[in-house]
């Protein structure tokens, strides 16, 4: 569970070749980037109701707007896509470096395309651990933060 702008900003830095000591920016030296699990993205706040998507198709009464919810039942890859879209620079080289973004919805990955897979970015945000996947050892030998007295009672 990963927010989309943190993804983008990752992805965009290996699309243009940033990462690599050789970049110029007359150069196009970057790599493709194959992104998985765009199903499973996370908002924070109420931003899945509130963060509306907007588009126009040129004829009058051609303005659209989706939610995040509704764009994302709709393609699990579109907020991802659109995010990373948005934060390429706005030139020519757009459209190149958006045919170097593969995604996916889930971990299933073409074979053509695994196979060539050199390196694993880590995630921009650590995932926490549930309470159900702590072992009593480990919530035993967690820290208390206040020890109730002897004589409290829970109402």
């Amino acid at each position: 569970m990963q927010p989309p702008g943190k993804i983008a900003a990752a992805t965009v830095i290996r699309l243009e070749g940033r990462h690599k000591p050789i970049y110029h920016a007359l150069n196009d030296c970057g790599d493709h980037v194959v992104i998985i699990n765009t199903r499973h993205i996370a908002f924070s706040g109420n931003k899945w109701e509130q963060k509306v998507y907007s588009s126009h198709s040129g004829y009058p009464g051609g303005f659209k707007q989706v939610t995040a919810t509704q764009l994302h039942l709709k393609d699990p890859t579109a907020i991802v896509k659109l995010a990373v879209y948005r934060m390429l620079p706005k030139n020519l080289q757009r459209r190149t470096l958006m045919q170097r973004l593969h995604l996916f919805p889930e971990d299933v990955i073409p074979e053509d395309i695994e196979k060539n897979l050199l390196q694993e970015i880590p995630q921009p945000r650590a995932v926490p651990k549930r309470l159900d996947e702590y072992t009593p050892e480990e919530i035993a030998a967690f820290p208390k933060v206040w020890t109730p007295p002897k004589d409290f009672r829970r109402k």
